[in-house]
């Protein structure tokens, strides 16, 4: 594989909407209090944490995953497989391996929901993008 013939932009834009998705998936508007509540954490304790190093590095990870992703739909552009590969990583690697260490760390079904479809989602849209913009 030739990295060079990766579009860095789309890899870029591809994370960055990571953070996009992230905001309103995790907000009040939509899981943000079921979240809060099925993790045990509290809105004071997340305000202590050192947010610049948290999205720093969620923002780095989450390069890692767009450049992968881009690297496994090398080829012609094509949209159907961009998604259908976020999914297959998203769902059939992610979501599996995050059910697998709920069960054990006894999470509950709503959290795995919640993060697991985040991810998902995520996945998706970043396959969809690396999927057409090459």
């Amino acid at each position: 594989m030739d990295l060079s013939k990766l579009n860095l932009a789309a890899i870029f834009v591809s994370a960055a909407l990571s953070f996009v998705v992230g905001g309103i998936w995790y907000s009040p508007m939509l899981f943000g209090r079921l979240w809060l509540r099925e993790t045990g954490l509290k809105d004071e304790e997340l305000k202590k944490r050192n947010m610049a190093a948290v999205f720093g590095t969620s923002f780095v990870l989450s390069l890692v995953i767009a450049l992968n992703l881009a690297a496994f739909l090398a080829g012609p552009p094509d949209l159907a497989w961009g998604l259908a590969a976020g999914a297959l990583a998203g769902i059939g690697w992610v979501a599996t391996a995050m059910g697998i260490t709920y069960l054990f760390e006894k999470r509950s079904m709503k959290l795995f929901l919640i993060n697991a479809g985040y991810h998902a989602a995520t996945f998706m849209l970043m396959g969809g993008i690396l999927g057409v913009w090459k």
